[in-house]
């Protein structure tokens, strides 16, 4: 066989040659169906046997595809040496090809690899410590430079080394070009790095009209589903350079602040004659209150002597230190509040619009449709029961307040 091959060969120089070719090119053929079955059987047995998403992940990305590729490659790399009678230039054209093609297989399987292990992260870990994508394509980024140089300087036969120096003088062209792309990198890795923000946050952003889910953090831009379902894209490096609020401690801590006022009528705040304090002993929540407080001026009046005969000396109780009293107690016996966090029922600066009285509190559940809820309950509650300590919510007129005030005077002016 070797010597009617070498017979061939003398005789028949040019048809040796392509049979050469011919058998080479069926070898790769044949080692690129082999190698990708093997290798692929070999992935998806791996993703079987194995509970985690990474070696799943590395499928999706194509990863065995292209490392199986680099057979066939190196097959042809080595193999086209062994060609008799083929011109050195094209020998050596055919091997760089080859190699480049085996660096490229290289680089994608390299950047597959990458992506996969980012898609395992964000699986286990993006919602308690942050993405990691940011990082990701900076080091695909990394890779898909230094993989092109290597890549241009096999084509042109010549030293990376040679590529690498040259690009060395065309840095600050490359950094005013990729101006958009450095300072992304350097805000990506700040918010990993400090964890800024992570999938999931709720962010507001309003000078750019963003106030919803952060649903992706990428190297250049970080998107964001607003409540109205739309989505903002916002540059990354812009989470670094201007403010915005990260709603993701009061979901950490559990509860959702109530920070709102009840205004009073200041016309309708008096002090509570006996009888009024006596009825306020119906409301369970209350009777601790009363029974402490009455005790507590009991004995400060005690103190006062004869003066404590005249009301203006004596203390005494007020419908709305009374009703702030409730108001706390109702809180405090409320199982949608937060018990664990800040609780306070105080009174703000009067103004034209009456007494405000704040309620500070934090509700149970940081669910939207909850904290409403909560929050209304709470309020229709209060508003409804203001009567029964002789208060009044402040509101102004409207006209029918001012037709019946006018109606009243006249049956009045009328009467008389």
């Amino acid at each position: 066989m070797i010597e009617t091959w070498q017979t061939l060969a003398r005789s028949h120089p040019m048809t040796a040659t392509l049979v050469a070719l011919l058998a080479l090119l069926l070898l790769a053929w044949l080692a690129a169906q082999v190698s990708r079955l093997v290798i692929l059987r070999a992935f998806r047995r791996l993703a079987n046997s194995t509970q985690g998403t990474f070696d799943d992940a590395l499928l999706d990305h194509k990863v065995p595809h292209r490392l199986a590729l680099i057979v066939p490659a190196a097959i042809i790399q080595f193999g086209i040496v062994l060609i008799p009678d083929l011109h050195g230039v094209v020998v050596t054209v055919v091997r760089n090809v080859a190699f480049a093609f085996t660096l490229l297989m290289a680089m994608l399987a390299a950047g597959g690899t990458l992506n996969a292990a980012n898609t395992a992260y964000e699986h286990r870990h993006a919602q308690r410590k942050g993405t990691i994508k940011g990082f990701v394509q900076l080091a695909k980024l990394a890779l898909y430079v230094l993989g092109t140089v290597g890549i241009i300087a096999v084509l042109i036969d010549r030293s990376p080394l040679i590529l690498l120096s040259g690009m060395g003088a065309m840095a600050a062209v490359l950094m005013l070009v990729f101006q958009d792309t450095l300072l992304s990198m350097v805000a990506s890795v700040q918010i990993s790095s400090q964890d800024i923000v992570r999938l999931g946050d709720w962010i507001e952003m309003p000078q750019l009209n963003a106030d919803g889910d952060v649903i992706d953090i990428a190297l250049h831009t970080v998107k964001v589903r607003n409540w109205d379902k739309t989505i903002t894209t916002i540059p990354t490096r812009k989470l670094i350079s201007e403010p915005f609020k990260n709603w993701r401690g009061m979901q950490e801590a559990g509860g959702r602040r109530i920070k709102r006022s009840l205004y009073i009528d200041m016309q309708s705040v008096r002090f509570l004659a006996p009888d009024e304090i006596q009825a306020l002993r119906r409301f369970r929540l209350l009777r601790p209150y009363l029974e402490a407080k009455a005790a507590e001026l009991e004995e400060h009046n005690r103190g006062l002597g004869e003066d404590a005969g005249l009301p203006v000396n004596a203390r005494r109780l007020t419908n709305i230190g009374t009703f702030r009293a409730y108001v706390f107690a109702y809180l405090k016996a409320h199982p949608g509040i937060n018990h664990d966090l800040t609780l306070l029922v105080r009174q703000l600066q009067p103004g034209p619009e009456g007494l405000p009285l704040e309620l500070y509190c934090f509700t149970a559940s940081t669910a939207w449709a909850t904290y409403e809820g909560v929050q209304a309950d709470i309020f229709d509650h209060l508003i409804a029961i203001l009567p029964e300590f002789g208060l009044r919510v402040f509101q102004s007129p409207s006209g029918r307040d001012v037709r019946e005030a006018a109606l009243a005077l006249a049956e009045r002016d009328g009467a008389r």
